[in-house]
C-alpha cells in the first residue's frame, strides 16, 4: 500500500463525508489497512488534509500559470485559464471537493500555512484582470473584487456539473467567460435604454 493511495482513498473519503465526519478508521478500511498500519505512512488526519489541499493547490497555481501566455491578447489568456482551471477541478472531483470545502477545517497553524497558497492562486487572476484593466481592455475599477467574483463561480461549478451534462468544462468555461467578457446586456443596447429596462 502505497501512501499515493492513501492520500487518494482519504479525497474519497473526505469528499463523501466531509473532513469532520470521516475518521482515520475509514481510510483505513477504504485501503484494507489495519489503522495501526496507517499510522506508519500518515501521522494523523489533519497531515492528510494539509497534504492533500497544498497538492491540489499546486497542481492548480502550476497548471493555470502555464496557460496564460504573453503573445496572446489578455482575453484569451483569461478564457484559456478559466478552461484549465474548470477542466482540472472537473477531472478530480473529490479533490476539488476537498480543495474548495475543506480548507476551514485546518488547524490554525496550519491554516494560516496553507492561506498563502490560496492567496497566490487568487493573485495570478487580480493580476490578469489587472493587466487587462491597465492596457484598457477591461474597465474594471477593483480587480480583487472581480477575481474573487470569478473564482466564486468557477468554484460553485463542483456543486453543480455532472461528466453526463450537457456541457463539457471547456463548454461551461467558455460560456463564464462570454458573460465575464461581455455582460447580459444585448449587443447595441446603451445605458440609457439599460437603466430604462428596455
Amino acid at each position: 500500500m502505497s501512501k499515493e493511495q492513501i492520500l487518494e482513498a482519504a479525497a474519497q473519503i473526505f469528499s463523501q463525508k466531509g473532513y469532520h465526519a470521516a475518521s482515520m478508521q475509514d481510510i483505513a478500511d477504504a485501503v484494507e489497512l489495519k489503522k495501526a498500519s496507517l499510522y506508519h505512512h500518515i501521522d494523523k488526519k489533519q497531515d492528510i488534509l494539509l497534504i492533500l489541499l497544498d497538492r491540489a493547490l499546486d497542481l492548480v497555481i502550476q497548471q493555470v500559470s502555464q496557460a496564460i501566455e504573453e503573445d496572446v491578447p489578455i482575453s484569451e489568456q483569461l478564457r484559456v485559464a478559466m478552461r484549465i482551471y474548470i477542466g482540472t477541478l472537473a477531472s478530480d472531483r473529490d479533490l476539488a471537493a476537498v480543495l474548495l470545502l475543506e480548507y476551514r477545517s485546518l488547524d490554525p497553524d496550519q491554516y494560516a500555512a496553507h492561506i498563502t497558497r490560496r492567496d497566490r492562486f487568487e493573485q495570478i487572476w487580480r493580476d490578469l484582470i489587472e493587466k487587462g484593466r491597465n492596457t484598457g481592455l477591461f474597465d474594471c475599477p477593483d480587480p480583487a473584487q472581480a477575481a474573487r467574483a470569478l473564482l466564486g463561480v468557477m468554484n460553485w461549478t463542483i456543486m453543480w456539473y455532472s461528466p453526463q451534462g450537457l456541457l463539457s468544462p471547456i463548454e461551461i468555461a467558455d460560456q463564464y467567460a462570454d458573460l465575464l467578457l461581455h455582460g447580459l446586456l444585448a449587443r447595441g443596447i446603451d445605458n440609457q435604454e439599460a437603466h430604462s429596462g428596455l
